[in-house]
């Protein structure tokens, strides 16, 4: 398949698995229809407001909040003595204070709250809060974070977490050894709808919360908490969500609102400028990394070495899981007997890190695939093919010792990149929008060279390490205006990454049905997990397909009293006997009756690794991708054009083919945005760069053309078979390019993002 074989206009198919129905969403926000957690409103609402820390590190001597009170139309100001409950929060560690009340440890932490009847009236009069601070010394080098005179940024210490893997001879010998270092700056994931959402006070005294994140129920147990409230008090709804991609995994304005709705009464509207986004989320790590590849003189891997180091920040948030990720994984996807690996994350006065895309594997994937050309060259074998000669397949063991028990087809996915058809060479004239700097008119080809590129990577999916990872479905299936109709119910989000579509095209897959309803998300239903590790068709697809499953036997079995048969099956809207003989309507068998079933429903279990050796069975599945970029590099100057980013990738089954193909071209342009151009800059602990105009993003003007094949090995173990598709893509474009940079400069370029100065070396 590829990017071109998707369904054209006016021939989509019914909408079962395979096809590539219409969004329910996509024409409402390409119109600029489609409702997001900033257009929330309610008429009797206030606005909220929060004021941030402007040190990475000072005590809080005193607040004093009169002045802000005084200001007309506000209508609460709160700080850390007002929360009711527990004042820590946290997505796995309850290390993060709602409001901090003694100590800021990073710039930007929340630090009191104003209500009041207008946004412009709440800002003012935050800005009359007067804080006094005494500035601490703040830890901003993690690579010092656990030196034995570091500044303790948590009272247990800097390291959140040491991960050991050890396979094989303790101490290895090959005749061809090659090391490198490497480091990745911190990128955002620059979701363009601001963190936003509505608290409600409710009349049994409860709060009803419309917020965009990526996990309903873990986002509860955390307000809970900071209120004091039960479940039942607490409902959280679902709102438009402008894009995820991890940074909503942790709490933003949850609590605030809820806090400030408690205290004044009313709906309280709480949304981030983009400024303020910047502070409210989560980014990915930078890391520092340390590789060492020995081999056989024809490239075969004898042994790796690597040490892994993430910057945390000042809070735990996922930094132990992308540990795990990172030393688990990041070796890559080859086979490779003896192993020493260390991955560390630490606390320091930096800005708070997280989930974001590719979840520890993007930044290990730049240091493993830059070593692996590094190996190639010294031993004088294909860039390709020392790839293929080492890549893991069906049978292999990785370096946890994890059987890989279904496809791993790293030869056959990087070789057909290598074999999809370049593009053109360039003639002697160009059109100045092909050329790296475009209209600006910095060349016209001269000093311009051309560099080709290939990564591959794998990705785990799903939650891992002996994680309780399970999913909640209720499918209701009732008669409705004389036809059948089918309601599914999840509290998995819909970030924008299709999960509603893909629930529709499993219960008409599974029921026959044609009319299919998606309940808003809410937490009336059990939870659906996180909207993260390329998790959701795989498991909240498996409730669903599960629950529909149990659907359709309550109907069988009804049928087979009404019609005193057995042997029955559902063949669409008609009851079948084994002949295929129809038998009954459907709707004649469900009559007035409603037929529920809500099914908890969990994949394979994982295991915790050893906490010496790294060994264990970590991870459900496995996701595999490569890439080959093409690149034009104008050497004097510093600039880089991206001709072409293709890509193969095994997902197992296609649910939704255009889906697919958007999820692989989406991840595509964030790793190459890490490449090239995507940090946040912290000096001192310090945000040097928090808006669109100095973080930059990759538009459509750089996107460039994509040549995708999609390959579906079906995973014996999954649901359809499918694999998980939207973070593979992120973790090998970027090597890609970053390769393709190299080959065209003659530079090492141990660093992303490439910038000018690196290229020109000026």
């Amino acid at each position: 398949m590829t990017s071109t074989e998707t369904s054209p206009a006016g021939t989509r198919t019914s909408g079962r698995i395979g096809d590539s129905p219409l969004r329910p969403d996509g024409t409402l926000k390409v119109t600029g229809e489609f409702a997001y957690a900033s257009d929330l409103w309610h008429d009797d609402m206030a606005w909220g407001v929060t004021l941030r820390s402007p040190h990475p590190h000072a005590r809080i001597l005193s607040i004093d909040i009169g002045e802000a009170l005084a200001v007309p139309g506000v209508t609460a100001v709160l700080t850390a003595g007002d929360v009711p409950g527990e004042n820590s929060v946290g997505l796995e560690h309850q290390d993060t204070p709602v409001l901090a009340g003694d100590v800021v440890r990073y710039q930007g932490e929340p630090v009191a709250l104003v209500a009041a009847d207008h946004p412009e009236t709440a800002r003012r009069a935050a800005k009359r809060i007067v804080v006094e601070y005494e500035p601490l010394l703040a830890l901003t080098d993690p690579r010092k974070a656990l030196d034995p005179d570091a500044p303790q940024v948590q009272p247990g210490g800097n390291l959140v977490r040491h991960l050991k893997v050890r396979r094989g001879e303790e101490n290895p010998s090959a005749p061809v050894v090659v090391a490198l270092d490497f480091e990745v700056g911190m990128q955002d994931q620059a979701f363009l709808g601001p963190e936003s959402g509505l608290a409600v006070p409710a009349e049994d005294g409860g709060l009803d919360l419309y917020v965009a994140t990526q996990w309903l129920h873990v986002d509860q147990r955390q307000v809970c908490r900071a209120l004091g409230m039960a479940p039942a008090k607490v409902r959280l709804h679902l709102a438009g969500v402008g894009g995820a991609f991890g940074g909503r995994e942790d709490l933003s304005m949850h609590v605030h609102a809820c806090l400030l709705a408690q205290h004044t009464g009313k709906p309280v509207k709480m949304s981030y400028n983009r400024e303020e986004s910047f502070f409210g989320h989560v980014h990915r790590h930078p890391a520092w990394l340390h590789y060492e590849f020995g081999a056989e003189r024809d490239g075969t891997l004898v042994y790796a070495k690597a040490d892994l180091l993430f910057d945390g920040g000042a809070y735990a948030s996922s930094t132990p899981a992308v540990v795990g990720n990172g030393g688990t994984l990041g070796l890559g996807p080859y086979r490779i007997p003896n192993v020493h690996v260390d991955a560390r994350g630490v606390y320091t006065n930096n800005p708070p890190c997280g989930a974001m895309r590719g979840f520890g594997c993007v930044q290990a994937a730049f240091a493993h695939e830059a070593l692996m050309d590094e190996l190639a060259d010294t031993v004088g074998v294909d860039r390709v093919e020392i790839r293929a000669r080492n890549g893991m397949r069906e049978g292999d063991h990785n370096i946890t010792g994890q059987l890989i028990d279904s496809a791993a087809p790293v030869a056959e996915l990087i070789r057909k990149v290598r074999d999809l058809p370049l593009p053109p060479e360039p003639g002697t004239e160009r059109d100045l929008r092909e050329l790296p700097g475009g209209v600006s008119n910095t060349t016209h080809g001269e000093g311009v060279v051309r560099g080709v590129g290939y990564a591959v990577t794998y990705k785990n999916v799903g939650f891992s390490e002996g994680f309780d990872d399970y999913s909640t479905a209720r499918v209701r299936l009732q008669v409705t205006g004389g036809e059948p109709v089918a309601t599914v119910l999840t509290a998995a989000a819909e970030v924008g990454q299709g999960l509603i579509t893909v629930e529709q095209q499993i219960v008409r897959t599974e029921l026959g049905v044609d009319r299919v309803v998606v309940a808003p998300k809410d937490t009336s239903v059990g939870s659906g997990g996180s909207t993260s590790a390329s998790r959701q068709t795989y498991v909240t697809g498996g409730a669903v397909k599960a629950a529909c499953e149990a659907v359709r036997a309550s109907v069988l079995g009804r049928a087979a009293t009404l019609l005193g048969r057995s042997g029955l099956r559902l063949d669409g809207d008609k009851i079948v006997d084994v002949g295929g003989e129809v038998l009954a309507d459907l709707v004649e068998v469900l009559g007035d009756e409603v037929v529920e079933e809500t099914v908890e429903w969990r994949h394979r279990p994982t295991y915790p690794v050893d906490p010496e050796t790294g060994q264990g069975t970590a991870h459900v599945q496995y996701a595999f991708s490569a890439h080959r970029a093409v690149v034009d590099v104008d050497v004097e100057l510093g600039l880089v054009k991206v001709v072409a980013l293709d890509t193969a990738q095994d997902v197992g089954k296609a649910i939704n083919p255009d889906a697919v193909i958007g999820q692989i071209q989406g991840g595509s342009a964030q790793g190459m945005g890490l490449a090239l151009m995507e940090e946040i800059v912290v000096a001192d602990g310090i945000v040097k760069n928090p808006s669109f105009t100095d973080y930059l993003i990759p538009t459509i003007l750089d996107m460039p053309p994509m040549k995708i094949e999609v390959l579906e090995y079906a995973d014996p173990h999954a649901p359809y078979g499918v694999r998980g598709v939207g973070e593979p893509p992120t973790i090998s474009s970027g090597p890609a390019v970053a390769a393709a940079i190299r080959e065209a400069t003659g530079r090492a370029l141990r660093r992303v993002p490439i910038r000018p100065e690196h290229i020109t070396g000026v």
